[in-house]
């Protein structure tokens, strides 16, 4: 990656209706325009992530999504949907980038957030760059959530289960969502560790004891299960399938779609279908990567496909 750098602005988004987004600039303020966006939904960004882009040539805006990371207030899911984190891209490219258009970078659940903005606001993407392709589609949710990935990982889904009893386990996102907005601090925190560790353990193809121990404190675990168990349980806020079936709007955008052969987070098959819908976008499959950013097959398209988009 590219060497660590300094945020040269920061500041807060108001909302209007109660959030305040936290967001920072780093690189070249003459440079091209690029929005990263952060997976989960949850997460939160890291500096980590000001190194995807070559600082002189890129002008790019990081932001933590609403309830997460420096944003406030802490782990809300009030007026938090996926239409609500499309209006504050849109906020950020004019009030703050103040450009026309923008370079929009998404993994994970920054592909969804990605795709859902470029549909919308076709006009202001200049290029995507996507990984780890997350569709919101309820196979989806359901191959990591309730079946699928616990045929790989049986004994990592024993922990995952741990918290739910036996009678609530035919529905696990509804079951945690119970206890993740229950009133029961330790039962709250305690489904929260739960369903954090369980992406945090078998996101890479090799075992990561840095990847295992992100968000192991009790504020990133609550705001990063919280939101994402929200988001799910809601469907993303989008109809089944509308980012697929809405791929047309994306054929006169340049775009990368980069996807880990053994990814069983968000499966390969999601990223094949965004292909066939979207085939004018390039397509690369790493032969030996899971679904985090930072193995080196991926980091490397990854760093790849920034450098020709710089211009």
């Amino acid at each position: 990656m590219y060497p660590a750098i300094q945020a040269y602005r920061q500041g807060y988004l108001n909302t209007g209706d109660g959030h305040q987004v936290y967001w920072e600039l780093c690189g070249n303020p003459q440079g091209k325009a690029a929005v990263f966006l952060h997976g989960g939904p949850g997460s939160g960004c890291a500096p980590v992530h000001r190194r995807l882009f070559d600082p002189q040539r890129y002008k790019v805006l990081l932001f933590d999504q609403r309830g997460c990371g420096r944003s406030r207030p802490h782990a809300s899911l009030e007026h938090n949907t996926t239409w609500h984190l499309v209006a504050d891209i849109e906020r950020l490219r004019a009030e703050v980038l103040e450009t026309e258009q923008i370079l929009v970078f998404g993994g994970s659940w920054g592909s969804t957030l990605a795709l859902a903005y470029a549909q919308k606001h076709p006009e202001h993407v200049s290029e995507l760059v996507l990984r780890g392709i997350f569709a919101l589609r309820q196979k989806e949710i359901r191959w990591f959530y309730q079946e699928g990935a616990s045929w790989l990982f049986p004994d990592l889904w024993e922990q995952y289960l741990a918290p739910i009893p036996p009678e609530e386990r035919d529905d696990l996102v509804t079951a945690y969502h119970k206890r993740l907005t229950g009133s029961d601090r330790e039962a709250q925190l305690r489904a929260a560790h739960a369903w954090t560790q369980w992406e945090s353990r078998t996101i890479t193809l090799r075992p990561s004891a840095r990847h295992a121990q992100g968000h192991a404190d009790d504020s990133s675990a609550l705001a990063f299960a919280r939101i994402e168990n929200h988001y799910f349980v809601n469907r993303g806020f989008m109809e089944e399938g509308q980012l697929l079936a809405e791929a047309h709007r994306l054929h006169a955008i340049p775009g990368t779609i980069i996807q880990g052969r053994y990814d069983a987070c968000t499966p390969m098959r999601t990223a094949w279908d965004l292909h066939q819908a979207w085939p004018q976008a390039e397509f690369h499959v790493v032969p030996d990567a899971g679904h985090a950013f930072d193995e080196p097959g991926t980091l490397q398209l990854l760093l790849a496909a920034t450098d020709k988009y710089a211009g």
